[in-house]
């Protein structure tokens, strides 16, 4: 039994450690609230990488600020530090030995947080705000990638303040992944880059988009070689697109689903459509997890092209989402996206994260022949 299984009395019907004997539509999976979050919409969630021991989440907020968290065996969450931002905090990531946090804002900064002197100092500039950050290791250089609305792409040592290399992009960043040596962007009016990253970063592919709205997120999936194959988009319109860089049969392979979208199914009612704002590939099974402004996030088998799961309706969008390193552990964040404007938004709901067990529900079908 997983460590957040319904055996530690988590998930097992509200009479938890946080006594919610309500149905509360805050968290109506049940799933285990991490303690102290950030007091305003959370942008962004990592956990740390398996070089390190335990579990150690990382989250930043509109508020400005970027929080870590231990997550204990028996699903007890422990803030352990902050650090701040003057302005927005949009993206965060880790080092691949856990020791260093890297952390992008709109205020055009980038900084690095060294966890174990809780020091944090700036390693980045730009001339707009930075929008995504990524930490690269390849066999011959180290680096933090940053992507910025200054449209730049931009690759830091971390010691030095003039960056090694920068790429000029044809638009604002809007979201990227790294699987070295792979990297992809996604920028404003729908453009979409992948870069090899061996030896130097480089330019490989410019890709027309499936989508035909505004891209608002994508991640990277592997083969069953561990390679990275392809990414998965995720656009405002509740659609996500499965493309692969070099398919046997492009027509057969890439293809799209809807998703994050509620009522009318049929021509008469409209359908209520929604952002897809994050997407997160399970590092074991290779399903996936998108999240939405719907308040939902729903389970999928890209391979199967099934849907495994979709949970029930949160008071509030869904905004960030990951997996731990060995995928025992689905973490997502719940705070007000400003996707339905100023009107909508009530400075007395609170931001939550929550903690889900996703060894099972993960698990992929038996794919259809």
């Amino acid at each position: 039994m997983s460590i957040f299984g319904t055996s530690t009395g988590f998930g097992s019907g509200g009479t938890g450690v946080f006594g919610s004997t309500t149905s509360d539509s805050h968290n109506p999976m049940k799933d285990v609230e991490v303690t102290s979050p950030p007091d305003d919409s959370i942008s962004c969630l990592a956990f740390s990488p398996p070089t390190m021991p335990g579990n150690f989440l990382i989250g930043g907020s509109w508020a400005n600020d970027v929080r870590c968290w231990e997550v204990q065996d028996n699903g007890q969450t422990v803030p352990k530090a902050q650090q701040m931002h003057t302005g927005p905090v949009l993206d965060v990531c880790w080092s691949d030995d856990g020791g260093k946090v890297f952390t992008a804002s709109c205020d055009k900064t980038a900084k690095m947080w060294d966890l174990n002197t809780n020091q944090a100092m700036q390693i980045a500039q730009h001339d707009g705000p930075i929008r995504t950050i990524h930490w690269i290791k390849s066999p011959n250089y180290s680096c933090v990638m940053t992507g910025s609305w200054d449209k730049t792409l931009k690759f830091w040592d971390t010691r030095s303040p003039s960056p090694m290399m920068s790429l000029q992009m044809p638009e604002r960043c809007y979201s990227a992944d790294v699987l070295y040596p792979m990297a992809v962007v996604a920028t404003a009016e729908r453009g979409l880059i992948v870069y090899q990253l061996e030896n130097q970063p480089s330019e490989f592919r410019r890709v027309d988009s499936p989508l035909k709205h505004q891209h608002r997120c994508l991640a990277i999936f592997k083969d069953k070689q561990n390679k990275p194959t392809g990414f998965a988009l995720g656009s405002i319109e509740g659609r996500v697109a499965i493309h692969y860089i070099n398919p046997p049969n492009p027509a057969k392979d890439n293809f799209t689903f809807k998703c994050h979208r509620s009522n009318g199914t049929n021509t008469a009612s409209p359908q209520d459509i929604y952002a897809v704002n994050a997407i997160a590939f399970h590092p074991v099974h290779g399903t996936l997890a998108t999240v939405g402004s719907d308040g939902r996030f729903s389970f999928w088998d890209k391979d199967a092209r099934t849907k495994l799961k979709t949970s029930e309706q949160l008071d509030q969008p869904i905004t960030a989402c990951c997996f731990n390193n060995n995928g025992n552990i689905f973490a997502y964040a719940s705070s007000y996206d400003w996707s339905k404007g100023h009107e909508y938004y009530n400075p007395q709901k609170k931001n939550y994260i929550f903690l889900r067990s996703a060894a099972e529900e993960l698990k992929p079908r038996n794919k259809k022949w």
